[in-house]
């Protein structure tokens, strides 16, 4: 339906309540929202057709969860192949208004926001299958849950939802477990190293594996997936809704938490996280942020270093998503220049020799190779050389610095 005729039919849904003048849709009321054009169903939950006596989803269960997406009709688009995002939800739950206002009424509200878990699974042909584990942290009440959809592949997209799944209590079959989740955290991509700079608003990326999957009900006491930045207690980083888990996998995925302003300097980030059966760990690094009001370059080396045939060049700055030109210059110990190399580095592009375009994942540059030969294709002798890495990107801004490389052969 069109906007205005959601908003004509909500606040006339509310009777001759004078707070309904209160509300005004401005725009235009024959926009309709962007809704999915195709839809989505379930077929089976433990392999038992939906439509059947179907068990309950209890905590530390395994289920599997089958179904298509379908055209208008209501058949399965058998040419349509692409990513399902499914969430379930545990039951609803009913909060209080705070009643801020003296003259306000104390009002009962209904939210179904608790997630038992949000992934991503494959469709083939239609079709998809996906597992996971229920997490030992939700309501023991029996209740109906939710499952939402969302598919797409790049160029049609679907949706749709099941809202009658029972979930409640616990298994009986759980297996034992008493190994919190593996957690690894980085700074805006993998290639970060502990130390390494970013620039001012940068991201935490943390990559979770737990053979059981990991908790992101987050209704156990404490039991959410957290952060602290620079051990700050108070101001915890709640991370459970930034996490996806990966493709056709429940047992593991990552977290892409956006942190704004921070202050130039050293700081530290360490995130706790609970697998589904209140397990948990810990995991830690350290970064420097460097503003862009200068460029700044770090963590400068080549390997392997000695060598004697090959050897890369990397350096990490603070300059992301802009294109960097590369030159570095090898001397010898007497300062007697014998070979320069020229690289331009263009972000989110794959490495290609014939263009002389390096990727550039972020914030770390690498690919950048050396045969040992100097600028006339000679081989150099064994020794200590020098080698001063510049670095200019595309707003003007240059920073260089000098490192040493030894050569056996």
């Amino acid at each position: 339906p069109p906007l205005g005729e959601v908003f004509r039919k909500g606040k006339n849904s509310i009777g001759g309540d004078t707070n309904n003048r209160k509300f005004t849709l401005l725009g235009d009321p024959a926009l309709t929202l962007d809704y999915p054009t195709f839809g989505i169903t379930t077929s089976s939950i433990n392999s038992q057709p939906v439509g059947t006596v179907q068990d309950t989803l209890q905590a530390l269960e395994k289920v599997t969860i089958s179904g298509s997406v379908n055209d208008l009709n209501g058949n399965v688009m058998n040419d349509f192949n692409g990513t399902l995002y499914p969430t379930v939800y545990d039951k609803p739950i009913t909060y209080q208004t705070l009643v801020n206002d003296p003259s306000s009424q104390l009002r009962n509200f209904v939210l179904q926001k608790n997630i038992v878990y949000n992934g991503k699974a494959s469709v083939k042909n239609g079709i998809f299958t996906f597992s996971f584990i229920v997490p030992k942290d939700i309501s023991y009440q029996y209740g109906f849950g939710k499952l939402s959809y969302y598919a797409e592949n790049g160029m049609i997209d679907a949706h749709g939802y099941k809202n009658d799944v029972v979930i409640g209590g616990i298994a009986d079959s759980a297996s034992l477990d008493a190994t919190g989740p593996e957690i690894e955290v980085f700074m805006n991509d993998e290639k970060f190293v502990p130390g390494g700079i970013t620039d001012e608003n940068p991201t935490i990326l943390v990559k979770l594996n737990d053979e059981n999957g990991v908790n992101t009900v987050g209704t156990g006491i404490g039991h959410d997936i957290a952060g602290t930045l620079d051990n700050d207690s108070k101001n915890i980083l709640v991370m459970n809704d930034f996490y996806t888990s990966d493709l056709d996998s429940y047992q593991s995925g990552e977290v892409l938490y956006p942190l704004k302003a921070l202050a130039e300097g050293a700081h530290t980030v360490t995130v706790k996280a609970w697998d589904v059966y209140n397990n948990s760990s810990e995991g830690t690094t350290d970064f420097i942020v460097s503003t862009s009001a200068e460029m700044a370059l770090a963590h400068v080396l080549n390997y392997p270093n000695p060598f004697t045939t090959r050897t890369e060049f990397m350096f990490e700055h603070n300059m992301p998503g802009q294109m960097l030109n590369v030159m570095i210059q090898v001397y010898t110990i007497s300062g007697k220049l014998i070979k320069t190399l020229h690289e331009n580095v263009i972000p989110e592009m794959s490495v290609s020799s014939a263009d002389n375009k390096i990727s550039d994942g972020g914030y770390r540059v690498n690919g950048i190779f050396w045969d040992g030969n100097d600028d006339f294709g000679d081989n150099i002798g064994k020794g200590v050389y020098v080698y001063k890495v510049t670095v200019r990107a595309e707003n003007g801004m240059k920073a260089d610095t000098f490192e040493k490389l030894v050569v056996l052969k």
